[in-house]
C-alpha cells in the first residue's frame, strides 16, 4: 500500500487488494503483479495454491520482532520450497520490515538463514512508514526472476554451475574470432557492443584485465583475456550482484533462463510456400566461410577431423556425421574442402532449412553478421509453376532424383558425382549415404546438383516421392529388364508432367544387351520425344567424366526445354540467321548495282 499510495497508510487492513504495477514504471519493463497473504484471512492451502503460481516471494519479518526472523527459517522458507530440488526452488527475497523503529540492524541475524537456504537472493531492510526502500524491494524481486543466481551460480561451492560454465565457454569460442584461446582488445570490444551496445574505453579495459590479473593466475595472456579469466569475470559479476551483466551476454548468445538454447532464437521463423526451395545466399556464404578459415589453423585450405570438431565445439551436438565423406567431395588426403564444407551446408539449407538455420544460430549468425536472425542467410526461391511459366529460373541448386531398378549401379553413379572411379570407390568403404552434393557448370555458370538415390524397393506413393528438377533414370546396359523398369517409373510418374527425365545408361563399358522385342533405349526415348539416353561409366583411370552430370544440371535449371527442343531450337535460329544474313546482303547488293546503274 505504502508502494502504490506512496505514503503510510493511517489504517492498514489485513489484507492488501491484489494490484498490478504496469510495466512502463519499472526499470525492467515488466508488468509485475503483487499478491498479499494474511494468515488472519487465508488458509494455508489458500497460500499454497498462490505459492505456485508465483515466480519470486517477498518474506517479509518484522526488525523488532527475533520470532518473526526466526519463522522465516521453521515456518515460511519450509513451506514455500520444502519439496522442491534445488535448481527449481522459487527465488525469495527477505524483507525487514519497521527498520525506523530499531537504531542498528538485523543483518547479523538474517546472514545465518541466507548461507542456510540457496534460494534467498537478498534480503533488504525497509520501512513502510518512511517510504526507506519499498520501491527497491518489489526492483529486486524483479530481478530475482529475470535475472536468477540459480541457474549461474552455487553459493554453496562459491562458482558457477556446470551449465552456466557450459554456456559461457562456448560464448568464449565463438568470440575468440581467431581462435587463439585467447581475446584480444578488437575481440573483447565487438563482444561488449554485440552484448551492451558500446565498446569499452580503452582504460575500463586496461581496468578490468587487471583484476582479472590480479584475482587470477592465468586469466591474462599476451594482453588478453583467456577462457578462465572470462569465466573468472562473470563469477565476479554474480557474487557482487551484477546477475543482470552475465544474463544479457547469455541471452545475447541465445539461452534462456534455464541456461539451454533458445528455440526462438534457434529456430527462427521462416516460411517457405509449396513448390518452392530455400538456398543459402552470398550472406550466408561468406560466414561460412569465414567460419572454415577459421577453423583451418594449419593453413592447408582443408579441415582434419580434428578442426572439424572444433569447429562444431559450439554445438550440443556433432551435427554431420562419417557419411560426409561420400557426401561432398574431400581433398587427395580425404579431409573436408572449403568447397566440400559449403557443398553439405548447401545440401542441409535446401533438405532440411530449419535445421540449417539451427546450425547457423550455433555458429552465431545474427551477432557476428549484425542481422536481427539467420533468415538472412536464406534465399526462399519463387515457384517452379512461374519459372516454368516465364522459361527462366534463378535457383541455384537443384535436385535431380537418381531412380533404377537394383544393381543397376546408382550408388556408384553417386561416387562417381564426387570424383571417384570404380577403383577408388572400392578403396573407400563405409557408410554410404542417398546423397551427393557437388557444382556442375551450366552455360558457364556454376550450380549445385544434389543427386538422390531412389531405394528400387520402395513405391511411388505420393506425388512428392517423384517430384524433383530433373529425373535421371538409369538402368544397367548389360540388362535389358533394368531399362524396362525405368520405361515403367517414367510411364507411371513423369510422362505426363513436366519434370524433365533424362536416361542414364550405366555401366557403357560392357557389352550392351538388345531387347529380344519392343522398342530400344533409343527408340523409346525418341518415341517419347525424349532426348537420347547418355552413356555413362565410372570403370575409367582417372576422373570419370562430368558431362553427364552437367547435362542433368541443364535439363533442371531449363525444364521448359527437352534436348530435343534445344536442338530444334538451335536449327531453327541458324535457319533463322541464315535468312536475316542473306537478306541484308541481297539489299546492299541490290543498292550497290542501283547506284551503279
Amino acid at each position: 500500500m505504502a508502494l502504490v499510495g506512496e505514503e503510510f497508510p493511517e489504517e492498514v487492513p489485513p489484507r492488501a487488494e491484489e494490484i498490478t504495477i504496469p510495466a512502463d514504471v519499472t526499470p525492467e519493463k515488466v508488468p509485475t503483479h503483487i499478491v498479499d497473504y494474511s494468515e488472519m484471512e487465508q488458509t494455508e492451502e489458500e497460500l499454497q495454491e498462490e505459492i505456485t503460481k508465483a515466480n519470486v516471494v517477498c518474506m517479509v519479518y518484522d526488525v523488532t520482532e527475533e520470532s518473526s526472523i526466526d519463522k522465516i527459517r521453521t515456518k515460511w522458507i519450509p513451506m514455500v520450497n520444502g519439496g522442491a530440488e534445488k535448481g527449481s526452488r522459487i527465488p525469495i527475497i527477505l524483507v525487514g520490515n519497521k527498520s525506523d523503529l530499531q537504531t542498528g540492524s538485523s543483518m547479523e541475524t538474517i546472514l545465518p538463514i541466507m548461507n542456510q537456504f540457496s534460494e534467498i537472493e537478498t534480503c533488504v531492510e525497509c520501512s513502510a512508514k518512511n517510504l526507506k526502500n519499498i520501491s527497491e524491494l518489489f526492483y529486486y524481486a524483479q530481478k530475482a526472476v529475470l535475472h536468477p543466481t540459480a541457474p549461474l551460480y552455487d553459493p554453496e561451492d562459491k562458482q558457477l554451475r556446470p551449465a552456466c560454465a557450459r554456456a559461457l565457454t562456448r560464448i568464449f569460442n565463438m568470440s575468440d574470432q581467431d581462435n587463439n584461446q585467447i581475446l584480444s582488445d578488437e575481440e573483447l570490444n565487438y563482444f561488449q557492443k554485440s552484448c551492451f551496445g558500446n565498446p569499452l574505453a580503452p582504460q575500463a579495459l586496461e581496468d578490468v584485465k587487471m583484476v582479472v590479473w590480479k584475482n587470477t593466475t592465468d586469466g591474462v595472456q599476451d594482453n588478453g583475456l583467456t577462457l578462465n579469466g572470462f569465466l573468472f569475470l562473470n563469477t565476479l559479476f554474480i557474487q557482487r550482484g551484477r546477475h543482470e551483466t552475465t544474463w544479457t551476454i547469455l541471452r545475447r548468445f541465445g539461452y534462456d533462463d534455464t541456461a539451454p538454447n533458445h528455440p526462438a532464437f534457434f529456430s527462427p521463423r521462416i516460411r517457405v510456400p509449396h513448390d518452392c526451395s530455400t538456398e543459402l545466399n552470398h550472406f550466408g556464404y561468406q560466414f561460412l566461410q569465414k567460419i572454415f578459415e577459421k577453423h583451418d589453423k594449419d593453413r592447408d585450405g582443408a579441415l582434419s577431423p580434428a578442426e572439424l570438431q572444433s569447429c562444431f565445439g559450439v554445438f550440443p551436438y556433432m551435427p554431420w556425421g562419417p557419411e560426409l565423406y561420400h557426401t561432398v567431395c574431400t581433398t587427395d588426403k580425404g579431409l573436408l574442402s572449403l568447397h566440400g564444407f559449403l557443398c553439405q551446408w548447401t545440401l542441409v539449407a535446401y533438405l532440411e532449412v530449419h535445421r540449417c538455420l539451427e546450425h547457423l544460430g550455433y555458429l552465431g549468425y545474427p551477432i557476428f553478421s549484425e542481422q536481427d536472425s539467420q533468415v538472412h542467410a536464406i534465399t526462399v526461391t519463387r515457384e517452379k509453376r512461374t519459372d516454368l511459366e516465364k522459361g527462366q529460373t534463378h535457383r541455384n541448386v537443384f535436385l535431380c532424383k537418381v531412380i533404377g531398378s537394383p544393381g543397376a549401379g546408382k550408388s556408384a553413379f553417386l561416387q562417381a558425382f564426387l570424383g571417384k572411379n570404380l577403383e577408388a570407390q572400392k578403396k573407400s568403404p563405409g557408410k554410404q549415404t542417398v546423397y551427393t552434393i557437388n557444382t556442375a557448370q551450366v552455360n558457364g555458370q556454376e550450380k549445385y546438383l544434389i543427386l538422390q538415390e531412389m531405394d528400387a524397393e520402395a513405391e511411388f506413393t505420393k506425388v512428392s516421392d517423384a517430384s524433383c528438377d530433373v529425373a535421371c533414370l538409369l538402368y544397367d546396359v548389360t540388362d535389358y529388364k533394368s531399362f524396362n523398369y525405368c520405361a515403367s517409373i517414367y510411364k507411371q510418374h513423369y510422362m505426363d508432367g513436366q519434370i524433365p527425365c533424362v536416361f542414364m545408361a550405366a555401366k557403357s563399358d560392357l557389352p550392351q544387351t538388345s531387347p529380344l522385342r519392343g522398342l530400344s533405349p533409343a527408340e523409346f526415348c525418341y518415341k517419347h520425344r525424349l532426348p537420347p539416353p547418355l552413356h555413362f561409366t565410372c570403370n575409367v583411370h582417372g576422373v570419370p567424366s562430368s558431362a553427364v552430370y552437367a547435362k542433368l544440371a541443364t535439363a533442371a535449371t531449363f525444364p521448359h526445354l527437352n534436348d530435343i527442343d534445344l536442338g530444334a531450337a538451335s536449327f531453327w535460329i541458324r535457319v533463322a540467321l541464315g535468312a536475316t544474313v542473306a537478306a541484308v546482303v541481297g539489299v546492299t547488293l541490290y543498292k550497290a548495282v542501283a547506284k551503279n546503274k
